[in-house]
């Protein structure tokens, strides 16, 4: 495993980092696969695990707290996520601070994660949706200062909204936010715009989220793969988007390497840009976990094909189905 110095925290952070959403809100989990699973990420040197409210309501919190107990030896960086008041995802450009974040939210959702968590304080505690026009409310800012003077939360963070990496930079400008989770994969790259280059002026970590376009990137996605009713990618992927993303894939696989697989060059891409200081796959299987970590190895992609990858960019806006 590969580390990276992740912003003004100066945490040295893995490379590959343990994203949890897949504990809950997706099939096929299985509690005791993904406590071996879990285990075996620490195991290969895996520090980063980043979860939310949202997650099953508290869940997937405590499964992690879980873990950073049974690890108690070991430095484990973790973040969570406090989830919009309005419980709705993504937020709106018409969402008010007061609908979404106001301070008292703020700071009791951070108290359930402290339990959640089973820790007297969080490392990265993040808001799960943004609006860059709530920048300069003192309602958070001063909830966010709040919770920093209590030792409640380490740093504050934001992931930034699905398809909008711009929605977040005049907040960033405040000095008030260390870490921005952002979604950026080979189809995603308009981080690379404007938002990596203003966190790398400022010192922000940078956390890559969704690597593998929610299983598009995966290769194994067919215009006829149907998910159950319960699976949050039944109400992603609707005919609209499955078709045109299966395509794209398509597209891409002529370009894979001999011996490599469509996951471990969308890892390797990412980990091409030094901007990106973790990539946070969501992992639910044994096997999954170590195909993703062996990715970090500090191997380069030949540049011809890194080049070739850039051409395969995909600039989409947010829609009713894009969450």
């Amino acid at each position: 495993m590969q580390y990276r110095r992740f912003g003004r925290t100066n945490w040295n952070v893995s490379e590959i980092g343990y994203g949890m959403w897949g504990l809950a809100g997706w099939t096929g989990s299985e509690q005791a696969e993904v406590e071996r699973a879990l285990d075996r990420s620490v195991e290969l040197g895996c520090n980063f695990f980043d979860t939310a409210w949202g997650y099953g309501a508290g869940k997937s919190e405590q499964i992690l707290g879980s873990l950073i107990k049974r690890h108690g030896s070991k430095r484990i960086y973790f973040a969570t996520k406090i989830p919009p008041k309005n419980f709705k995802w993504p937020s709106q450009p018409g969402f008010t601070l007061e609908e979404c974040f106001p301070a008292s939210h703020i700071i009791a959702y951070t108290e359930k994660s402290l339990k959640n968590l089973n820790v007297e304080c969080i490392d990265l505690q993040q808001f799960h949706v943004w609006e860059d026009s709530w920048a300069d409310h003192d309602e958070w800012q001063k909830a966010v200062d709040t919770l920093k003077r209590q030792g409640k939360i380490l740093h504050m963070g934001v992931s930034v909204n699905r398809w909008e990496p711009n929605n977040v930079l005049n907040t960033l400008k405040t000095n008030l936010i260390d870490a921005v989770q952002v979604i950026y994969n080979i189809f995603d790259q308009a981080p690379e715009d404007l938002l990596f280059p203003l966190c790398r002026k400022l010192d922000v970590g940078v956390i890559a989220r969704v690597p593998f376009d929610e299983g598009t990137l995966t290769g194994t996605l067919t215009k006829e793969t149907v998910f159950p009713k319960d699976d949050w990618r039944s109400t992603y992927f609707v005919p609209e988007n499955l078709n045109s993303s299966v395509d794209h894939a398509e597209a891409l696989k002529p370009l894979i390497p001999p011996g490599m697989t469509m996951p471990e060059l969308a890892l390797r891409f990412i980990l091409e840009n030094d901007d990106v200081h973790t990539i946070i796959p969501g992992m639910r299987k044994l096997r999954n976990v170590e195909a993703n970590i062996a990715s970090s190895d500090g191997k380069k992609l030949k540049e011809s094909l890194r080049v070739a990858l850039k051409d395969h960019r995909w600039d989409r806006t947010p829609t009713e189905w894009s969450q």
